[in-house]
């Protein structure tokens, strides 16, 4: 058995912290104590107010790549293994594993103690009935580690088998998309096929309230533990110094300016760009950015006038991607123009492969094959959502540089809970642009996941399979390279453009983190 122990790192920690503690006692316990005296001087907020751009279509984890349902459900769930701060899984519910010599099989011991809102104590049989369900519903765990299944071993060991060995286990289970939430056995074997009607898990704070169109509350979960260390990511030690957490659904984007203007709202998500001046002038607000994602358009490869490969490629073409990230970000620093489809920071996977085919802005090239391709002005169908300011934006502009080439262009426009639903018919849509975070592997990518624009294709299955296989991280990135290429010769779908995302705060909030997502759970307002 390949051993990986994760309780060394920590003696060591703790060991490290008692000799610095030895080696100062005196000065260290005044300092404490003056901290102590501080913290105990202000007095905190029992409510933080969170305005979000829209309301989730469901807080199970599993079904959705909604980002302001995983925001709150990750405040309700936890997993066996979080990100930290440099993208490493790390143990949250699990305490440790190991892996087999042949890689397919991994025993994974509990934290023991952890206890479910209800009351109840987390046990293997709990674990496993929820990563199996995840299994069979997240469409990236149906896709990526099929035919692998939990079972239990003993009351706090669970063993995961796979008919494959990859390198990316822990990380899909990790990784916030689609997360595997643990709860309840009873629970998860009440789910239908919408979800669920009650939301119990093990995280700091507990669902109280979901008033719909309005807004979810979420209280503090007194019996929480924390894990030791420093808050990473999504890992490390969780406070929860506020009592009540609310999460509002303000789709009007002035009504979230003015409201984090005027102090009804602690932190407002997807800052308009139109707004940045005006909120980088307030006083009273902080603007934080991170790098947030790609802009990405996504073609009907299955239905309609683009299931025409060069039709697809003439759309590609077409597109003035500069121009189009302009219009739905405003200020050239908060974007970067690349072909790849992960974050340019990340060296192992960002590449400019297939970059022939990107942002080329030729209408007389775009008319030449719609011409070769026998188009004759056939209706096709821009799919978007007010909901998100850039989404809508860019769909806007797509359908001006679309008419431009002679295409006859419609744009239909939803709520959000209704596009991502409306998205699921092929029928409906023939392209539909969606700002998408960020994923950590290319075998997460929306774009060549199934279920999400209906993306089946054998050649871009096999390239990844061969990434995930492989045995060096040379070989991986060559594979991936050859896939994204590929991507764009098939026209199944373009990046448009990398963004970066803007929240706006109190200046006065403390504790408050951006990770992938605003994470809130140790955030604090003095009175």
């Amino acid at each position: 058995m390949k051993l990986r122990k994760w309780q060394l790192p920590l003696a060591a920690l703790l060991l490290s912290t008692a000799l610095v503690a030895c080696g100062d006692k005196d000065s260290s316990s005044t300092s404490t104590n003056e901290t102590s005296q501080a913290d105990q001087a202000v007095e905190y907020r029992d409510t933080l107010n969170i305005a979000l751009t829209a309301q989730p279509p469901t807080l199970d984890s599993a079904q959705t790549v909604s980002a302001v349902a995983l925001d709150i459900a990750g405040n309700i769930y936890q997993q066996l293994f979080q990100l930290d701060k440099n993208y490493e899984p790390q143990p949250v519910l699990a305490e440790s594993y190991e892996v087999s010599e042949d890689g397919k099989t991994y025993t994974i011991k509990l934290r023991e103690g952890v206890k479910f809102h209800n009351g109840n104590e987390m046990t293997a049989a709990d674990v496993v009935a929820s990563m199996n369900r995840w299994l069979v519903t997240s469409s990236r765990a149906k896709a990526l580690l099929e035919g692998a299944n939990f079972t239990e071993v003993d009351p706090y060991t669970v063993e995961l088998t796979t008919k494959t060995a990859t390198s990316d286990v822990l990380i899909l289970m990790a990784s916030q998309a689609q997360f595997p939430a643990i709860m309840p056995k009873e629970i998860v074997e009440s789910a239908t096929a919408e979800g669920f009607s009650e939301y119990i898990g093990t995280g700091a704070y507990k669902f109280q309230e979901w008033k719909q169109d309005q807004y979810i509350h979420l209280v503090r979960n007194a019996d929480y533990v924390s894990l030791e260390g420093d808050a990473s990511g999504f890992t490390g030690e969780i406070t929860a110094p506020t009592e009540n957490l609310y999460y509002h659904f303000v789709t009007d984007h002035s009504t979230r300016i003015a409201g984090v203007q005027t102090g009804e709202y602690d932190i407002a998500d997807s800052i308009p760009i139109e707004n940045y001046d005006q909120l980088a002038s307030d006083p009273n607000v902080e603007l934080q950015t991170f790098p947030g994602g790609t802009l990405t358009a996504f073609f009907n490869t299955n239905e309609g006038v683009l299931a025409n490969e060069e039709i697809r490629q003439a759309v590609l073409a077409a597109f003035n991607n500069e121009e189009i990230m302009l219009a739905s970000f405003a200020k050239p620093e908060l974007y970067a123009l690349a072909p790849g489809y992960l974050n340019q920071n990340q060296t192992q996977w960002s590449t400019e492969a297939g970059a022939e085919y990107y942002n080329q802005a030729d209408a007389e090239k775009a008319k030449k094959l719609l011409a070769e391709a026998g188009y004759n002005g056939e209706e096709i169908t821009l799919l978007t959502t007010k909901d998100y300011n850039e989404m809508y934006t860019a769909t806007l502009v797509i359908q001006e540089q679309l008419r431009q080439i002679g295409m006859n262009v419609k744009v239909e426009t939803f709520d959000f809970p209704t596009w991502l639903e409306t998205k699921n018919d092929r029928s409906t849509w023939d392209i539909f642009v969606a700002s998408t975070g960020y994923q950590i592997t290319p075998a997460q990518l929306l774009a060549v996941t199934p279920d999400w624009a209906g993306l089946d294709n054998e050649t871009i299955k096999a390239g990844l399979a061969a990434a995930r296989a492989a045995s060096t991280p040379e070989e991986a990135k060559a594979e991936w390279e050859k896939v994204q290429t590929y991507m764009y010769e098939y026209a199944s779908s373009t990046v448009i453009g990398h963004y970066n995302g803007v929240v706006a705060i109190n200046k006065d909030l403390e504790g408050f983190e951006l990770f992938e997502a605003p994470v809130v759970w140790n955030a604090k307002l003095a009175k």
